[in-house]
């Protein structure tokens, strides 16, 4: 769809990417940092130490400032900040979600971005909150769309333009304006106003509004989830596709004195121990930062080495294909979060699409894993085993295997498949040996359709104690059970 997007590896919907800009290569997924220009707990300059690779700034505050106005028109975005990689700023919509109103049109600040040498303009779109009316949705909306396509005409070929995608809340909506947004074409995608449902943890919902918004661009497309920046999220939103994220919350959580980590977040003045190994946990103890007198500048560098060194974790599991294992490590952090991973299963069959066939090992982390693609699309392609006579279904090998003219092998979550791909992705699974209840139906439910699928064949399935079942009492009306407790 793009050239300025290039996909180097991929797992489930995420991926590793190149996004080209006029100041470099962006390698994603990432975050930029978010610069307020008239507060600087870090200055930009040294975020790249950290790991960015770009910043995101909102130039309507720059605007709204006569100094740092004539500062930006005159020297340029990069000179203002002090960050020569690439920019991306912000049109003042959250603003406008915050107060109801701006002082500056479209068109204004969109000819102000591109002034003051934005390499990522963002046009004045309006972030319709959730819990709105439909009918002011597709009010707003349509107002944003218009909005877009005159800021398509008035940007020049070498800046590149992001396209908010819009809804609220309604997927359909969501999916229309990405199908709508994705014929103009514009260069980056991101996802917008969904920063009240992380606030309030429904995070489920965000999910359905992130894969809604997905169906309708092309897969191709560069995402960026608008105000996504604790890493505890980071995974969970990689796999649904998103690419780009920006962080505010490195700052915003140092100065209410939080500390950030992986699994959640903590006050500092209840922490004990520092349970991170970064330059900051590595040279203080919880006591002496506590009474740092530059705590919060010291709690913003801890949460910026912890949100990148997370985003790192999540593309070394891109690379090894492991990353929804990655996914259900990181949502058993919070309910909210687990719920949010059952209500991602529930797209099992869009993730699959995008999920590669060939991976390394299967590991079952909890019963959310027999909703995984693997899963599905085995069951999907049932259809392709063609049995014939005595077929014998065990877990192990046994001594009258020589006796059937098929021997399948047992193993949940899948159910049963040929011997001879044991070996093979995803049927090496690495799972629990007494199983759950989730892996086991799901099993037996695939060994239920396969008989039913080689109504001839006759099937003999040796079963031990470990797996029982209330679906042996249905199995044992199609097949011979052997029950070897």
């Amino acid at each position: 769809m793009t050239s300025r997007f290039e996909i180097l590896h991929k797992d489930a919907a995420g991926r590793i990417g190149k996004l080209i800009t006029r100041r470099g290569v962006v390698e994603t997924p990432t975050v930029m940092p978010v610069i307020n220009p008239n507060i600087q707990s870090i200055k930009p300059s040294e975020m790249q130490n950290f790991g960015a690779q770009m910043l995101i700034t909102n130039s309507y505050i720059i605007y709204r400032n006569e100094e740092l106005r004539e500062k930006a028109l005159k020297e340029g975005l990069h000179s203002l900040l002090g960050f020569e990689g690439p920019i991306m700023t912000d049109s003042g919509s959250f603003q406008l979600s915050v107060y109801g109103e701006v002082e500056i049109t479209n068109e204004q600040i969109v000819d102000f971005q591109q002034k003051i040498g934005s390499d990522i303009v963002v046009p004045l779109d309006i972030p319709t909150p959730p819990n709105v009316t439909r009918e002011q949705t597709e009010i707003e909306l349509n107002t944003t769309i218009q909005r877009l396509k005159a800021a398509k005409e008035l940007i020049k070929d070498d800046i590149m333009l992001a396209g908010p995608v819009q809804g609220s809340n309604y997927a359909d909506l969501r999916e229309k304006c990405a199908r709508i947004l994705s014929e103009i074409n514009f260069d980056v995608y991101p996802f917008g106003a969904v920063v009240p449902l992380m606030e309030t943890y429904r995070y489920s919902e965000l999910v359905d509004v992130i894969i809604s918004a997905k169906k309708g661009l092309d897969p191709s497309a560069p995402v960026h989830l608008f105000g996504a920046g604790h890493p505890m999220m980071f995974a969970l939103a990689v796999s649904l596709g998103c690419d780009l994220f920006d962080s505010a919350a490195y700052a915003l959580y140092a100065k209410d004195k939080r500390y950030i980590t992986t699994t959640g977040t903590y006050h500092v003045d209840k922490l004990q121990y520092l349970p991170c190994s970064c330059p900051i946990c590595v040279s203080y103890t919880a006591e002496k930062l506590k009474r740092a007198s530059n705590c919060e500048e010291l709690l913003a560098r801890h949460n910026l080495y912890v949100t990148f060194e997370e985003i790192r974790h999540v593309k070394q599991s891109i690379k090894e294909g492991n990353l929804l294992e990655l996914v259900e490590q990181r949502c058993r952090a919070h309910p909210r979060l687990l719920s949010a991973l059952k209500q991602m299963y529930k797209y099992s069959d869009w993730l699959e699409q995008y999920d590669p066939v060939s991976k390394s090992t299967f590991f079952y982390c909890g019963p959310e894993s027999s909703m995984r693609p693997e899963v599905m699309r085995f069951s999907h392609r049932l259809n392709r085993f063609s049995l014939k006579g005595k077929a014998l279904i065990r877990a192990s090998s046994m001594r009258i295997d020589s006796e059937f003219d098929h021997v399948l092998l047992f193993r949940p979550p899948f159910g049963a498949f040929p011997e001879e791909l044991s070996e093979i992705y995803p049927f090496n699974t690495e799972s629990i040996h007494i199983h759950d209840y989730e892996s086991l139906e799901k099993a037996y439910l695939n060994v239920l359709k396969l008989i039913e699928l080689n109504p001839d064949v006759e099937f003999t399935f040796i079963l031990s104690e470990r797996f029982k079942h209330p679906l042996i009492e249905k199995l044992k009306q199609v097949a011979t059970v052997i029950l070897n407790y």
